[in-house]
């Protein structure tokens, strides 16, 4: 008894291949504006986008290049901006950024060029803050046994991506600091 195997249907990509490549190079670009409409994104980014929806890299690269043209793809400012806007608003310190800019693909020249901004005393600065605004809810006993106080903070800041010395420092200083103000 042999099996019978029905044919296989064609599927959307193997429609899409067919096509134009004018067509395919027009449903690029508008999936590209789609994604760039919600939020800015690097060239990577809408690379890997399009490549899982199956376009060829000839067609992304020339939508891309296209894109970059225009001003509507542009990594260095990209980048820029992540960093402005993820260390104010989210204090983050150096090596968050540069992780979080590397998972999406911005080169590390570019990654340098952008945290060159963010120079010592403002991280400094943005971890002290972070860290006062936490102390304050915090209760401290009487005791004076801060340890689980200072590794939760200290893990806060690990965690931003701030460095263990810096933070130390930082939640030492503060510590102090708060204890002294709660004891007025």
């Amino acid at each position: 008894m042999s099996t019978h195997f029905p044919p296989q249907s064609t599927s959307e990509s193997d429609e899409e291949q067919t096509q134009d490549p004018r067509e395919r190079e027009e449903q690029a670009r508008n999936l590209c504006l789609r994604l760039l409409t919600v939020r800015a994104r690097t060239r990577a980014e809408l690379a890997e986008r399009l490549t899982k929806r199956g376009y060829p890299d000839d067609v992304s690269e020339r939508v891309l290049d296209r894109l970059a043209t225009v001003g509507l793809v542009d990594d260095q400012d990209f980048a820029e901006q992540w960093v402005r806007s993820r260390h104010h608003n989210a204090g983050k310190g150096k090596r968050a950024l540069a992780a979080e800019l590397r998972t999406k693909g911005v080169d590390d020249d570019v990654i340098a060029d952008a945290l060159a901004d963010v120079d010592a005393d403002a991280e400094r600065v943005r971890a002290e803050r972070l860290v006062a605004d936490k102390l304050r809810r915090e209760r401290l006993d009487d005791d004076g046994d801060d340890v689980k106080v200072i590794r939760r903070l200290v893990g806060m800041l690990a965690r931003k991506g701030y460095a263990s010395s810096m933070a130390f420092d930082v939640v030492k200083v503060a510590l102090a600091g708060e204890r002294e103000r709660r004891r007025v």
